[in-house]
């Protein structure tokens, strides 16, 4: 059960997932209340983890905002505190921009960043944090009209808002993960300011984050874990034989003539760059995804699929916490959630605090 350390209001949640997010907004002071999310699994989980919680299983497209209020036990004059969500991010992602018509913004689901601001509206909560891939804020055809949309609907809600792409990494979370952080108050109160980094190092070949402690490395995370061996944890088929020889922090790229293997097996940039990648243990982990393929990693320096426990440490989850469902259903809630360490962080800023470690 998450423990309250003090008391700054009621919040409400959408698109919850597995509450990382709430887990986040908890450890800063808010009891969330009520949630709304639509995969079977991830409510299950909610509810083995958050006893306070009233978690709405549906559509959010089903969902009135009257019935939100009731369920955080809000009369018709009250208003939450802070409203939290991240609407899926499928349409607007670095990987779906490999499809044509997600590129060209055909993909329905983008209507869903549209049932957040309708929540702003009506609800009309003190503070809000809106959570997204940071290609939301990309100038592409998908990508611009909804951002540019997203920002006017928070303008016509009556807020103000400052936005961001936090690299979880420099926060203390052991995962090189970019994730797009809006922030916004009524327009008759200041601005706030996104969380100052704690923690800094290398992202994507520059300099990232505050020299003052360097980043969390995935050894780091994972020391002293002791797991026991999952069923399907061995990586075979096709490429599997491969990983072994792949040196911890490398990938697929290994296996090129252009990095002067001796018997290349792939031509130079032609498979996404997770394709057979493997954890250092001497950097943070790269963005762990939702949904990877067979051969899409990180995988583990061991040569295996990562675990259970070993996904909850780089998320900064507790070791305590219970995932619901099978081994496919928690990596896609682990792997669509915001590490809980970056949204404590992100969620105290609106109250002007800095979190150190």
């Amino acid at each position: 059960m998450i423990q309250l350390v003090d008391t700054r209001g009621v919040a409400i949640s959408l698109f919850s997932g597995a509450g990382g997010l709430d887990l986040g907004a908890e450890r800063a002071g808010y009891e969330v209340r009520a949630a709304v999310e639509l995969d079977r699994d991830a409510v299950a989980t909610m509810e083995k983890n958050f006893h306070r919680v009233s978690v709405i299983p549906g559509d959010i497209l089903k969902v009135s905002t009257e019935e939100i209020l009731a369920a955080a036990r809000l009369g018709s004059a009250e208003r939450p505190d802070l409203l939290i969500g991240g609407p899926p991010c499928t349409p607007f992602s670095k990987s779906g921009f490999w499809l044509e018509w997600k590129r060209d913004g055909l993909d329905p689901t983008a209507s869903l960043l549209q049932e957040y601001t309708r929540v702003l509206r009506e609800a009309r909560p003190r503070r809000f944090v809106l959570e997204n891939v940071y290609a939301l804020t990309y100038n592409n055809r998908a990508s611009r009209p909804a951002f540019d949309r997203l920002m006017r609907e928070i303008d016509e809600a009556g807020y103000h808002c400052v936005w961001k792409v936090l690299v979880a990494a420099d926060y203390g979370v052991a995962q090189a993960r970019p994730r797009l952080f809006v922030l916004g108050v009524p327009k008759s109160e200041p601005l706030p300011a996104h969380p100052a980094p704690t923690h800094g190092g290398l992202w994507e070949g520059s300099r990232t984050g505050h020299a003052s402690q360097p980043h969390v490395t995935a050894g780091q995370a994972l020391d002293g874990l002791v797991t026991e061996s999952e069923a399907g944890e061995v990586v075979a088929g096709k490429y599997g034989h491969l990983l072994p020889d792949i040196p911890p922090g490398d990938n697929y790229l290994f296996y090129t003539e252009n990095r002067g293997h001796s018997n290349p097996q792939f031509r130079w940039r032609s498979k996404y760059w997770s394709f057979l990648l493997k954890l250092s243990p001497d950097k943070p982990a790269p963005t762990i995804q939702a949904q990877p393929g067979p051969y899409i990693g990180p995988f583990h320096w061991e040569n295996r699929r990562l675990r259970v426990a070993e996904l909850r440490r780089l998320f900064t989850f507790p070791d305590e916490f219970e995932f619901v469902g099978s081994r496919n259903s928690v990596q896609a809630q682990v792997g669509n959630s915001v590490p809980p360490l970056l949204a404590e962080k992100v969620i105290r800023a609106l109250h002007g605090e800095q979190v150190e470690s």
